[in-house]
C-alpha cells in the first residue's frame, strides 16, 4: 500500500497540469489572430501606392558654334639643333700638354691659341733638319766646283770624259739630296708649329677632355668647336608631307629660288616659347629612310647671341598655304575613341546627340573638322560628362531625339581670364 504522503503528491500533481493545459488551449487561438491582423496590415500597407521619384533636371553644358574662316596650312615637327660646323680639336702631332689658352665654354674667334703642346723635341728636330741642309748644300758646292774645274779640261782632252760625267752625277744628285733635306726641314717646322693648336672657325668651344700634362695624339678628341651663328636646326617630315611641296624641294637642290626655300620657319624651344627669329629651310637629305618613311630637312635660324645650343630640341613649325573655309571646333569638344573621333551636337530643341566626325589638323585651341560638321552647328565643349551620365541613367533618350540640356556659351580660356581681371 502506498503511503499517505505519496497519495498527496499525486493529487496535487493533477490540480496543478489541469490549469497548465487550459491556459495552452486558451492561447493558441489568440496567437493566430495576431498573426491575421499583422499580415491584413501588411496587405493593405503594400496597395498604398509609392511616392513618385522626381525627375532629374537637364544637365547644364556649355556650347560653341562650328566657325568657319580660312586658316594657314602650319605643319609642326621635333627638331634638333646643329652648329652649321662642328670641328673636333685634335693635334696633329704628338706630345705633352702644356697650356690651355681658353676658357671652356666661351666664344672664340677664328685663329685663337686653344692649346699648347711641348715643343722641344719638335725644336729639336728642325736643328737638325737645319743642319742636314746644310750639309748637303756644302757638298753640292763641292760638286759644283768640281763640274766647273773639269769641264774645261774634258774639252781639252785634259782628263777622261768619263770623270766629268761622275762629276755631273754627283752634282744633280746632291742637287736632289739639298731638295729633299729642305723637304724635312719644312716638315719640322711644320711639327713645331702644330705644337699650338688654334681654333679653325669662328664659334664656341666646349668643355676640354685633355688636362695638363696628357700626352695626347693625333687621335685625341681634345675638344668641339661649334659655328652657332646660324645654327641649323635638323627635322624630319613624312613622306606625305614632302610630297606636298616636292616640286619646291626639288628647284632646292638645283639652286633656284623657290617658295619653300622663302617660307618663314618658325622655332618653338623647349619652354614653348616662340625663338626671335625666323628661319629658312636651306637643304633637303638626299633619301626618304626606308625605316621611318620621312626625309630629313635643315632649317637655319640666325643666333648672335648664342641663345640656341647645339645638341637643343623644340619644333619647327612651317607654313604651306591657306586653307580655305575651313571648319574649326574647339578641342576640348573632340572625343576621340581610338582612331575614331565624335561630337556632341545640339538640335534646335537644345538635345544633345552624339555624331561621328572626321578630324584635320590642330589649329592652336581649335581642330579642322574634315567632314560630319557644318557651319552654324553647335557643339557641346563641356559638361560631356554630364550627358553621357543623363544618357546612361535615360538610355531610350537617344533613340528618341538626344538628351535635354541647358545650354550656355562656352568662351575660351583667354577670353574668360580677361573678364576675370576686369
Amino acid at each position: 500500500m502506498r503511503s499517505a504522503l505519496a497519495v498527496a503528491k499525486e493529487a496535487r500533481h493533477k490540480e496543478l497540469a489541469v490549469p497548465y493545459k487550459q491556459t495552452l488551449s486558451q492561447r493558441v487561438p489568440r496567437l493566430c489572430g495576431i498573426v491575421l491582423c499583422a499580415a491584413g496590415l501588411l496587405a493593405i500597407a503594400g496597395c498604398e501606392q509609392e511616392p513618385e521619384k522626381p525627375k532629374p533636371t537637364p544637365p547644364e553644358v556649355l556650347v560653341a558654334e562650328v566657325a568657319q574662316q580660312n586658316v594657314p596650312q602650319i605643319h609642326e615637327y621635333v627638331a634638333q639643333l646643329n652648329g652649321s660646323v662642328n670641328a673636333d680639336i685634335t693635334p696633329k702631332v704628338q706630345g705633352y700638354l702644356l697650356r690651355q689658352d681658353y676658357q671652356n665654354g666661351y666664344f672664340v674667334r677664328k685663329g685663337q691659341l686653344l692649346f699648347e703642346l711641348d715643343p722641344r723635341q719638335y725644336q729639336a728636330a728642325l736643328e737638325q733638319a737645319k743642319a742636314q741642309v746644310a750639309a748637303a748644300e756644302a757638298n753640292l758646292a763641292r760638286y759644283d766646283a768640281d763640274v766647273a774645274r773639269d769641264t774645261p779640261l774634258a774639252a781639252q782632252n785634259a782628263i777622261p770624259q768619263k770623270q766629268l760625267d761622275n762629276d755631273l752625277a754627283s752634282q744633280a744628285a746632291m742637287r736632289a739630296e739639298v731638295q729633299a733635306q729642305k723637304a724635312n726641314q719644312q716638315n719640322a717646322e711644320l711639327n713645331l708649329q702644330w705644337t699650338k693648336i688654334y681654333a679653325p672657325i669662328d664659334g664656341i668651344v666646349g668643355v676640354a677632355n685633355s688636362q695638363i700634362g696628357d700626352l695626347v695624339g693625333t687621335s685625341t678628341k681634345m675638344a668641339t668647336a661649334s659655328q652657332v651663328n646660324p645654327i641649323w636646326a635638323y627635322f624630319s617630315v613624312s613622306e606625305t608631307d614632302f610630297l606636298n611641296y616636292a616640286a619646291q624641294v626639288s628647284q632646292i637642290i638645283r639652286g633656284k629660288n623657290n617658295q619653300l626655300k622663302k617660307s618663314i620657319v618658325e622655332y618653338i624651344q623647349a619652354n614653348d616659347e616662340p625663338y626671335a627669329n625666323k628661319g629658312t629651310v636651306i637643304a633637303v637629305n638626299r633619301a626618304v629612310g626606308t625605316q621611318t618613311g620621312t626625309i630629313q630637312l635643315v632649317a637655319q635660324f640666325a643666333n648672335p647671341d648664342s641663345v640656341l645650343r647645339p645638341g637643343g630640341f623644340g619644333r619647327v613649325r612651317i607654313s604651306n598655304g591657306e586653307t580655305q573655309g575651313a571648319l574649326l571646333v574647339p578641342q576640348p569638344a573632340v572625343i576621340e575613341v581610338q582612331t575614331d573621333y565624335q561630337v556632341l551636337v545640339l538640335t534646335p530643341e537644345n538635345k544633345a546627340i552624339f555624331r561621328p566626325v572626321k578630324m584635320g589638323e590642330r589649329v592652336g585651341p581649335n581642330w579642322i573638322v574634315t567632314e560630319g560638321l557644318k557651319p552654324g552647328d553647335r557643339v557641346v565643349v563641356e559638361g560631356m560628362q554630364k550627358v553621357q551620365a543623363f544618357a546612361a541613367a535615360a538610355p531610350e533618350l537617344m533613340k528618341t531625339g538626344g538628351v535635354p540640356v541647358i545650354a550656355k556659351p562656352w568662351a575660351p580660356a583667354a577670353t574668360q581670364a580677361a573678364a576675370g581681371s576686369n
